[in-house]
């Protein structure tokens, strides 16, 4: 048994709720990391988990058109009951104000959950936000229920981290007010390093406890007797990308032939597309960072900025890898060694080139590393051992029976040459199936419906094919609208992908035709011809700001659909008496939409009839312009 594992004879052990903006599976980021190490601490301390997922970071992805890397399947596996929360409102990622307030980002879907949960399961002990802009949601705890915060980093003042880069923090950070109110909603902070702990403890009574998460050792570290392969693996966030990217052009600048090639892996290759320079290579997403590791003779930590603990470290050491790094990158891990107090880019160029080729070297790094691991994990299991026991503890109630990962339950229709299948299943990270075809578009269920449903986190998914040959459009059902209040979220290949042909595109889009629009306004039509089609609306001002791939498509009084592309969006000076509604924070701006046709092999000209709506389809919104007859 391992040290503070309690094994609890209860058949209903007591509960813990976790309330979080990221997924935990994969593990493929810093956050996730913490949020896993935090979730098996209390399963060693023979609670059980039951894990609400605000979908944050599923919204974040899909405005930048990728497909979230969230498996639903894998966390269900993982805890007692899963939940899951979608998001209506746009989360902010920039402001310009010194900081966002603290509740900003605590949607009221987080809310209308925690209070059902509550009413749902009373005998829940205990609730642990993650970061304190979703402390909001302690508010709604009922007494007697113990209220945690696992802070991930401290977010007074972080902005000015970016001053010396001319930039901003595309993540959440507030003011010194702000994130003390947001902690003293809790009985109990946990802090991930000691520095953060201290600090905190100045600015709330609370019980202000150090948490860093155990590092597991499934490898030995071993010590290279020459260094080939540098390493770097990291998720796509702002200090990472500042911090590898100076840290990249300042070893390209010294390279030679029989220096180590630097390897750069993980989500933040794709903000360094056309990233081309000598002795550094892109390997881009890997599946298993394991295997990463095994390539690599050494991990490099070049931070320059951010706050917490860099959990790239923290992995990289349980993986049994030597890592050298700056100051920063160590912080919270009480270093000994000059090694890993780095001064910055240069002193981590000249430091790694001083002991490439020399074994002595490179046994001095990889014992300091042993060590400090030890020392670490020493630490950690007694600040683990000390959080647990002041949960309290109560038994919990009946676990709902497992939902299966294997189950689904599909239905097909046929939409012209096209065959949907709509699924609904845990498979959250498949977006092109074999049998059934590319992922289109995943069910948002309304607010009003989750309560019934029990914020379960089964959706239904739709998957697009060709019909074969074999296949005959008699043998399917055929429907020619997508009905139900469900709102969509669409897959990368509306916008970005786009590997359907534009026959089938329109074929789908008229199945969806009446699905839910995040804003839709009355649209007046200019002229409509074979070589054009222009309009007047009221559209978002993202739209004319900075303009978005978007998909078009245009349906006429029969129900045919076209799609154009979209040529321009030209502001009005004069205003538009047309209505314009939303479900976010858009603002209107009367405009003209200019429309033009896509000339391809399967081309055709707009029928000359009148035109009833058009779809603008952006990476994470559905528009609608209703034209008025």
């Amino acid at each position: 048994m391992r040290m503070n594992e309690i094994v609890s004879t209860d058949p209903y052990p007591p509960t813990v709720l976790v309330v979080t903006p990221m997924p935990v599976f994969p593990v493929s980021a810093g956050n996730r990391v913490r949020l896993n190490a935090t979730c098996e601490a209390l399963h060693r301390g023979g609670f059980a988990v039951d894990l609400a997922y605000i979908q944050h970071e599923d919204q974040i992805y899909r405005r930048f058109g990728q497909h979230p890397p969230t498996d639903i399947s894998a966390i269900v596996s993982k805890f007692q009951r899963t939940f899951l929360i979608p998001v209506e409102k746009l989360i902010s990622l920039k402001t310009w104000c010194g900081g966002f307030p603290i509740d900003s980002w605590c949607p009221d879907e987080a809310i209308s959950f925690v209070s059902w949960y509550f009413a749902t399961y009373p005998e829940t002990c205990a609730i642990i936000v993650n970061y304190v802009f979703l402390s909001r949601c302690l508010e709604f705890v009922p007494a007697g229920v113990q209220r945690i915060i696992d802070t991930h980093d401290r977010f007074s003042d972080r902005h000015l981290q970016y001053l010396p880069f001319r930039s901003e923090p595309n993540f959440f950070y507030t003011d010194k007010v702000s994130e003390t109110t947001g902690l003293a909603r809790a009985d109990t902070v946990l802090a991930i390093q000691l520095q953060e702990a201290d600090y905190f403890k100045t600015l709330v009574a609370a019980d202000v406890r150090l948490l860093p998460p155990i590092l597991t050792q499934p490898f030995f570290l071993k010590s290279p007797r020459w260094i080939k392969s540098l390493g770097f693996i990291g998720h796509g966030n702002d200090p990472n990308l500042f911090s590898i990217s100076k840290f990249a052009h300042a070893w390209s600048d010294s390279w030679k032939e029989e220096f180590p090639t630097l390897f750069i892996a993980g989500e933040i290759c794709n903000s360094l597309e056309n990233f081309s320079l000598r002795g550094v290579r892109l390997v881009g997403y890997v599946d298993r960072v394991e295997t990463f590791y095994e390539q690599m003779d050494i991990i490099v930590a070049p931070m320059l900025m951010g706050s917490g603990l860099k959990m790239k470290v923290a992995e990289a050491l349980s993986m049994g890898m030597p890592v050298i790094g700056t100051r920063i990158a160590f912080e919270g891990f009480a270093t000994r060694t000059h090694f890993h107090q780095l001064t910055g880019v240069e002193d981590c160029v000249s430091t790694l080139l001083s002991i490439y080729n020399n074994a002595e070297s490179l046994d001095e790094l990889t014992r300091e590393c042993a060590d400090l691991l030890n020392r670490y994990n020493t630490h950690s299991l007694e600040c683990e051992a000390a959080w647990l026991a002041t949960i309290p503890r109560r038994s919990g109630a009946r676990p709902a029976p497992r939902i299966s990962n294997e189950k689904t339950e599909n239905e097909a229709i046929v939409c012209g040459s096209v065959l949907l299948t709509c699924e609904t299943s845990l498979r959250s990270l498949t977006t092109n199936d074999p049998e059934i075809g590319i992922l289109v578009a995943t069910e948002k269920p309304p607010l009003h419906t989750l309560h019934d449903r029990g914020f379960t986190p089964e959706r239904k998914r739709w998957f697009a094919r060709l019909l074969r040959k074999n296949e005959s459009s008699e043998d399917q059902p055929t429907t020619r609208k997508f009905l139900g209040d469900a709102g969509l979220t669409l897959s990368p290949e509306w916008v970005r992908k786009r590997v359907l042909s534009r026959t089938s595109r329109e074929c789908i889009a008229g199945y969806f035709s009446e699905m839910p629009a995040n804003w839709s306004s009355e649209a007046k039509l200019i002229g409509s011809n074979c070589n054009f089609t222009e309009a007047v609306a009221m559209v978002p001002s993202f739209l004319i700001k900075s303009p978005s791939p978007a998909a078009v498509f245009v349906f006429d009084a029969l129900g045919d659909v076209h799609e154009m592309q979209l040529s321009k969006i030209s502001p009005l000076s004069r205003p538009l008496k047309l209505r314009f509604e939303e479900t976010g924070s858009l603002t209107p701006v009367p405009s003209a939409v200019t429309l033009l046709p896509i000339i391809d092999s399967h081309h055709a000209t707009v029928n000359e009839l009148p035109l009833k709506q058009i779809l603008i389809l952006t990476d994470d919104l559905v528009g609608r312009l209703i034209f008025l007859l």
